[in-house]
């Protein structure tokens, strides 16, 4: 229940955790790139604050009310006389008794401040001073808007559109206290403006909120911090108003762990959520797929299905992250016959000849014949190898080999042998250097950058590689490098290095990467302390996920489409797009949590991934713009990173998202199913309704909103089922059940 506060008892309770609030009017310099020229900061200390500004007359007005250890702000500021040009407002808290050694949050743009080491290096960026390249060297990011790790202006603007979760907040380790300040996407003059600013001494702080969303001097391109800002500045005259509304949270934190604990679960709080919107179903998805990929990706002459169309090197092969050997594995799923027998010839074209010297697979592919590393437009990084790929590779491979047992399919030696060499590559490097590092050199295996959580992968690859070559050593390996990984990164907010085009800033992928590790050394072992950790991992990962439905401009494609963001999933600080679904996994570690945990939060996040993956994928009943049909493109651009005009616009690509797309129609079931708790669960694009609910059993009607035959997956198992770890391939032999367009049917499930 929510009591309403009078101000002497806000400022006390914000006094209480070292902050007071302001209200403060702006003025800037267009001509100067929003050059700060005059400013007005004004303490609200009671329910009306009257100032004035450059002539004119202004009321700001505040309310609170508080629930436990959160409070709602509605803040009006109201120019009541005169007028003033080029100009903004904003809401100030400001923080004494500050240190630099706070980790300050951002969702999906900001950990630990960004306070690393960073390089400004244009797109595609990799490191080459001396100084940065070898083993064991700190964390390196690119140029993205950071808290400053040496003196000088320490400062990040932000708009609400670039983070996850409009939200802004930090942890203290000296006072074992957490922060987190949530707010909406914007108001009538559009997105807010989210910062933090530190003074000279790191003693202070200042955490914000601006309308309209005013970057002093700069905003961020990508790569580039220093891109002269563009924002548009509003004059204000008597008569008009702006509202802020967001929410404060105050909390006992003792470790850093529990600033996303609370994330997670007030991340959605401030946001009436719309219904989920059924654009197509996985099967109608599936057959475009099957069919594109067979038309665009696969080369006959050589026999192996290129990353896209290969226009370019980055097009052509590549062996995992963004597709290779990731997207035959639901190629030999689901696919017809002539598919399948397209995804063998994959196999026979790999082995032998793809793995590179060091043992790993070489990291990319030219024409059929040409291996090769690195990036060719930078020469220094001619064999280097992004390490990650290889631990996609051996991951889905070893999948796909179990996968051909089902079918019936001999596994060839060479393709046995070829994967258990990479294995052996692992054991090597870990034996070595006792790490992964980010990239690796493909002749000699030595690592050239080292530091992150690239092979974030390997564990959960090595963990399926002990089992089927039963090799006990290489799940001593995946525990040992595990371990590592939780105690240098996770315990400290942070996995990075999982892209190969962005240093290692921090991202979502190599995020998500750990949680399939941790669990799957969890089913291996039996160790309770996995199962906590990948849970721990969720709840960081869930800071990458869209909470809310972002308003598109209505003449965009987005917002033409109806496009509903909750569940896209941002890429890295650095690319700062959101995206459908993971790069390049199911989600299935949270599906795995789920019955291991009977933690419902952890099926709501899959659900929201799976669930809105569908609607990026231009498909002729679904058109999306003029986009090619079957060709899903990787952005979901919510901010300005490449120009305001990019907002709610979708690009002529084929990318790994629908490789994404075709893991989760395999591996995540249509419509999941625990009778004897009444849980049901629609990952894909059909709508359920329990009718009825009896001691004996439940009663689903279950609905095709779409314009398309749903044939859709049914997993059905009760509580004491899910004690067992879901197998490989789980859902090959799985139910199914066809509804066509607009059809409803009722199923009932015993208890």
């Amino acid at each position: 229940m929510n009591t309403r506060l009078i101000p002497q008892q806000i400022n006390r309770w914000l006094a209480s955790f070292g902050s007071v609030l302001s209200g403060r009017l702006n003025q800037y310099d267009h001509d100067r790139c929003n050059f700060l020229v005059n400013q007005q900061k004004l303490p609200l200390k009671k329910n009306s604050v009257t100032g004035s500004f450059l002539g004119s007359k202004w009321k700001i007005f505040m309310s609170a009310s508080r629930a436990g250890d959160a409070a709602d702000f509605m803040i009006t500021f109201r120019c009541v006389r005169g007028k003033v040009a080029a100009a903004s407002v904003s809401v100030d808290l400001d923080f004494s008794g500050w240190s630099e050694k706070n980790y300050v949050l951002l969702p999906a743009a900001t950990y630990n401040g960004n306070r690393f080491l960073s390089r400004k290096i244009p797109y595609s960026p990799k490191l080459y001073f001396v100084q940065d390249i070898g083993a064991d060297k700190p964390v390196i990011i690119t140029d993205v808007p950071r808290l400053n790790i040496g003196e000088g202006v320490s400062r990040i603007q932000e708009r609400s559109g670039s983070l996850a979760t409009p939200a802004i907040g930090f942890h203290s380790e000296k006072s074992r206290r957490g922060f987190l300040l949530l707010t909406s996407q914007g108001n009538e003059f559009g997105d807010y403006g989210i910062g933090i600013e530190e003074n000279r001494g790191r003693t202070c702080a200042t955490i914000s909120l601006t309308s309209p969303v005013v970057r002093e001097l700069h905003s961020y391109r990508i790569c580039d911090s220093e891109f002269p800002s563009l924002d548009e500045l509003r004059d204000f005259k008597a008569g008009d108003e702006v509202t802020f509304r967001f929410r404060v949270l105050d909390f006992t934190a003792p470790k850093l762990q529990a600033l996303f604990d609370k994330f997670a679960v007030v991340r959605k709080e401030f946001f009436s959520e719309t219904k989920k919107k059924s654009a197509l179903p996985y099967s109608a998805c599936l057959a475009l797929q099957e069919e594109k990929f067979n038309r665009d990706n696969f080369v006959p002459k050589h026999g192996y299905y290129a990353i896209g169309p290969r226009q370019n090197f980055l097009q052509d092969w590549q062996i995992g992250w963004t597709g290779g050997m990731i997207s035959t594995y639901p190629l030999l799923f689901a696919g017809d016959t002539a598919t399948r027998k397209n995804v063998l010839r994959n196999f026979d074209w790999l082995f032998p000849h793809g793995i590179a010297p060091s043992g790993f697979f070489w990291d990319s592919g030219r024409n059929g014949t040409e291996w090769i590393g690195g990036d060719i437009r930078k020469p220094h990084t001619g064999h280097w190898h992004l390490i990650r790929k290889s631990g996609d590779a051996v991951f889905f491979i070893i999948k796909q080999f179990l996968l051909m047992e089902k079918l019936g399919i001999t596994v060839k030696p060479e393709w046995r042998n070829g994967t258990r060499g990479v294995c052996e590559a692992f054991v090597k490097l870990w034996n070595n250097h006792q790490q992964f590092g980010q990239f690796v050199n493909s002749l000699s295996g030595e690592i050239c950058v080292g530091g992150s959580t690239s092979g974030a992968i390997v564990p959960a690859a090595l963990v399926l590689a002990a089992h089927y070559f039963r090799k006990p050593k290489y799940l001593k390996v995946a525990e040992a490098a595990a371990e590592k990984f939780y105690r240098e990164f996770t315990v400290k907010g942070l996995s990075c290095g999982g892209p190969g085009d962005a240093c290692q800033n921090p991202d979502s992928e190599s995020w998500f990467a750990l949680i399939e590790s941790y669990v799957a050394l969890y089913e291996a072992t039996g160790k309770k302390t996995w199962l906590v950790r990948a849970g721990e991992t969720a709840r960081q990962f869930s800071t990458w996920v869209v909470s809310y439905d972002f308003n598109f401009p209505p003449s965009s494609t987005f917002g033409k489409a109806g496009i509903r963001t909750i569940g896209s999933v941002y890429a890295n600080t650095q690319n700062k797009h959101s995206a459908p679904g993971l790069c390049t996994l199911s989600g299935l570690g949270l599906l795995k949590l789920f019955r291991a945990t009977g933690d419902t939060f952890y099926l709501e996040l899959l659900r929201d991934i799976a669930h809105g993956l569908p609607q990026y994928l231009p498909h002729p009943l679904k058109p999306l713009g003029d986009a090619k049909p079957g060709w899903m493109c990787e952005r979901v651009n919510l901010t300005d990173w490449e120009g305001p005009d990019r907002i709610g616009e979708t690009l002529k690509m084929t990318t790994w998202a629908e490789t994404s797309l075709m893991l989760t129609a395999i591996e995540i079931p249509g419509l999941y199913v625990q009778p004897d708790k009444s849980l049901v669960v629609a990952f894909d694009n059909v709508e359920v309704k329990i009718i009825s609910d009896t001691a004996k059993e439940i009663a689903v009607k279950v609905s095709n909103p779409t314009p398309a035959v749903a044939k859709f997956t049914v997993l059905v198992e009760n509580r004491a089922d899910t004690k067992k770890p879901l197998a490989e391939n789980a859902l090959f032999s799985a139910r199914t059940e066809e509804l066509q367009p607009g059809e409803s049917k009722v199923f009932r499930f015993a208890k």
